[in-house]
């Protein structure tokens, strides 16, 4: 088991001594975060490390991932942990990820919000728990999350590793903290070349590529009812949908959506911002270019004269990826770093995004590389792909079956990941059946 055989950094050591202190505090931010709808005021103890649930008995997994990207990549891990018999304990940081949680985790599979990384929040949260095994998604370098698990000898593994380009420059003017911390894991399993000679830049001693599990996600559930009402409300009509958008990018699809109308009246646009609580300001937004809009949390349909159809909820984007044909993939045009473009590529979509894909570059640079999506930059250049999109149906096609043979290809993660897993699952059934002997 990995530890601190060098003295502790003095970047820790502060880190540690302002977070213990910082503890009085909590009670107030917590405050000022559920005024923002940012927690569960139901479940707030968690963030505290108060447990809402009992341990199972026997070995636990446990999987954190910071929020709704990292959760959906990392569940065909949990599904793949739980049919080897072991309960898993799934941790994220958002209110969205808790409530996709609820709805997808597999049976044996249990959910908490992560403590506040403060001491005494983390050793409450641990001492109940107790994991056997701890795996953390993509780059959660929580540091008294992580010392406070290494010095309970829990392995710990970080899986779907990355490294992205602002976060390597920031890390390297403090190499000897994040070395320290690195150093806590067992095993990096990382996505690529470029993320495994970061990593190992910064410290990690131990570091295999196994790709990114987000090729290997499932298709997202579609609520066959619920597809089948949609269809009919927009049936005659042509859907584009704009995912995962951010502020600066709804404006642009509402105004390409003006601009198509004008020769293609049965247009619809679909938007789904990434933050649903922000569906009636993008309601605003199409009112002041004289579009009719309709907020699906509202209880409104697509129907009717409907110009821009706002889906401000949680967990049907299976349900627009099925019906439209093309997606614009969001936080693309805004500097945000992108949106993931497979699940809808799943679908048969055919992508269009921005320049800002830098969270997603494997993924985008392969695409595009074989020109399997298309790179717009304003409103005018999303007007002209939609309208070509629209009119030619056997390019648009062409476009989404190379999306899909790009996704096919990179595929492949889960089962490197798992095989990689399998010495500590051994671990796990042999230390149980010792217990019980």
């Amino acid at each position: 088991m990995p530890d601190l055989v060098e003295p502790m950094p003095t970047t820790l050591a502060a880190y540690r001594i302002v977070t213990a202190a910082a503890t009085a505090l909590a009670p107030r931010l917590l405050e000022r975060r559920l005024a923002r709808g940012k927690e569960n005021p139901a479940r707030i103890a968690e963030r505290r490390g108060e447990p809402s649930a009992p341990r199972p008995p026997g070995p636990l997994v446990w999987v954190h991932g910071a929020s709704v990207g990292e959760f959906v990549a990392v569940l065909p891990v949990v599904d793949r942990i739980r049919a080897r018999g072991f309960t898993v304990l799934m941790t994220t940081g958002t209110v969205t990820s808790a409530e996709l949680a609820e709805k997808r985790l597999p049976a044996g599979a249990l959910h908490q919000f992560i403590p506040l990384d403060m001491p005494s929040f983390i050793s409450r949260f641990l001492d109940h728990w107790h994991p056997d095994l701890a795996l953390f998604v993509e780059s959660e370098l929580w540091p008294n999350l992580i010392l406070s698990a290494s010095a309970r000898q829990i392995p710990l593994i970080l899986i779907n590793g990355r490294m992205s380009e602002h976060s390597y420059g920031r890390w390297r003017y403090f190499p000897k903290t994040v070395g320290a911390l690195l150093r806590q894991f067992d095993l990096c399993l990382v996505r690529s070349s470029t993320d495994a000679a970061r990593f190992g830049a910064l410290g990690a001693p131990r570091i295999s590529i196994t790709g990114n599990l987000k090729f290997d996600v499932p298709a997202l559930p579609v609520d066959a009812r619920k597809l089948a009402a949609l269809a009919e409300a927009t049936r005659g009509r042509i859907p584009v949908v704009a995912a995962s958008t951010h502020p600066g990018e709804e404006s642009v699809v509402v105004d390409a959506h003006r601009r198509l109308k004008v020769t293609c009246p049965d247009l619809l646009t679909i938007i789904a911002p990434r933050h649903p609580e922000r569906g009636p300001a993008i309601a605003e937004i199409a009112a002041t270019a004289h579009l009719q809009s309709a907020l699906r949390s509202r209880g409104a349909s697509a129907a009717g004269e409907t110009d821009i159809y706002i889906f401000d909820t949680l967990g049907e984007l299976g349900l627009i990826y099925q019906l439209a044909p093309i997606v614009f993939m969001g936080g693309s045009l805004v500097r945000h770093g992108g949106q993931n473009p497979i699940e809808a590529i799943k679908f048969g979509a055919a992508i269009l995004h921005g320049p800002h894909v830098s969270n997603f570059d494997e993924i985008y640079d392969e695409l595009d590389r074989t020109g399997a999506a298309a790179l717009v930059t304003d409103a005018a250049k999303l007007t002209m792909q939609i309208g070509a999109w629209i009119k030619d149906g056997a390019a648009r096609q062409e476009i989404a079956e190379r999306a899909r043979r790009c996704v096919d290809k990179l595929g492949g993660a889960l089962d490197l990941v798992i095989s990689a897993l399998e010495p500590y699952f051994m671990q796990l059934r042999t230390q149980n059946r010792t217990a019980h002997a």
